[in-house]
């Protein structure tokens, strides 16, 4: 079956320049408000450039992130109001909503070590707004990312990705199987 790779922010040429005004702004302050605004952007110009057209072609769209970070991050992280993001994502979004959502999950220091690990091994890489935060943010997304599995298990698959890249893949590779086959 035909497949879409793509991401939030950054998966249209606009949503590229949005994400390195999200990521790379060095340690200039952004408001909250400000923040929201642009991933709502990048995500209406998301929707309508790549995602809307890939599904009404009958293809699979794989999304790294998407409507459910801004409710973590925004919501859960900086204390947005959860309802008013689920009306903006509501509205952004035309309703699309991911059949199928995997959540990646382990302590907020092992990821913040990978994440720390990965920059060090790249060429130029640079450390990001959101790896800048304190770790109450992290482990408040962390928490909101948890409660959404919770309350939608029909879509949600937790992995424990603390366990060997392998296994992970294994994992994931049945869940997908058993949903298209389903």
């Amino acid at each position: 079956m035909p497949c879409v790779a793509t991401r939030e922010p950054g998966g249209t040429g606009l949503g590229k320049l949005i994400r390195k005004a999200l990521l790379e702004v060095g340690k200039q302050a952004v408001a909250p408000s400000t923040e929201l605004f642009l991933y709502l952007a990048d995500r209406a110009q998301h929707i309508e450039e790549v995602i809307a057209p890939a599904l009404e072609q009958g293809k699979i769209v794989l999304c790294d992130r998407h409507t459910d970070s801004t409710l973590a991050y925004q919501g859960y992280g900086r204390g947005i109001d959860l309802q008013l993001l689920r009306r903006l994502n509501e509205m952004i979004s035309r309703g699309i909503k991911p059949d199928l959502t995997f959540l990646f999950d382990c302590p907020v220091e092992t990821g913040l070590l990978r994440t720390a690990r990965r920059r060090s091994q790249a060429t130029a890489a640079v450390e990001d707004r959101f790896e800048r935060e304190k770790v109450g943010f992290h482990e408040r997304v962390r928490q909101g990312f948890l409660e959404m599995a919770r309350s939608e298990p029909e879509r949600f698959y937790v992995i424990r990705a603390s366990r060997p890249m392998e296994e992970i893949f294994e994992e994931i590779k049945k869940v997908v199987e058993e949903k298209l086959a389903a």
